[in-house]
């Protein structure tokens, strides 16, 4: 699909505030609500717009102490892959998961409460995972850019 500047524009606003009113958006990229409402529903039934979430402050959910792992796998096989990848997703500590070229085999972003928690997290769950032959952890000491909240550790109050 070709994205003009009008739909860019409908999206970096739409990025910034799911939550705004045709009207609102319509006004912000210089068009009428009619055709400003036909390019959103346009975008949307093309997939470039997947969806509209809220952003949840993490540590509400319990979730304000983030972690970054770089997971490397011994064997490569099927069953161990599909294994490791099935066994992730299901946690509800990680919040993304990705497979990489290359080393490390894995990265992944784990949202906890707090030291305790994740060493659990890592201990109990991740280390005793068939497959999973070393584990990087990593903190960030500041969120400097990111598309969902930052972790509560990493704010000022």
């Amino acid at each position: 699909m070709d994205l003009d500047d009008i739909d860019r524009a409908i999206i970096d606003h739409l990025r910034t505030d799911g939550r705004l009113s045709n009207v609102a958006l319509a006004e912000k990229v210089h068009l009428t609500p009619g055709p400003c409402l036909r390019r959103v529903q346009r975008l949307e039934a093309e997939g470039v717009i997947l969806g509209y979430t809220a952003q949840v402050d993490p540590a509400a959910l319990d979730q304000g102490f983030a972690v970054f792992l770089d997971v490397e796998l011994t064997a490569y096989d099927r069953g161990t892959v599909e294994g490791f990848e099935s066994s992730m997703r299901a946690f509800t500590e990680v919040v993304e998961l990705y497979r990489l070229f290359g080393a490390p085999d894995y990265f992944v972003r784990v949202a906890v409460a707090d030291l305790e928690a994740y060493e659990h997290f890592l201990t109990e769950q991740v280390i005793t995972l068939p497959g999973v032959s070393r584990v990087a952890s990593r903190f960030a000491m500041k969120v400097l850019k990111s598309q969902g909240p930052a972790p509560v550790t990493a704010r000022r109050r």
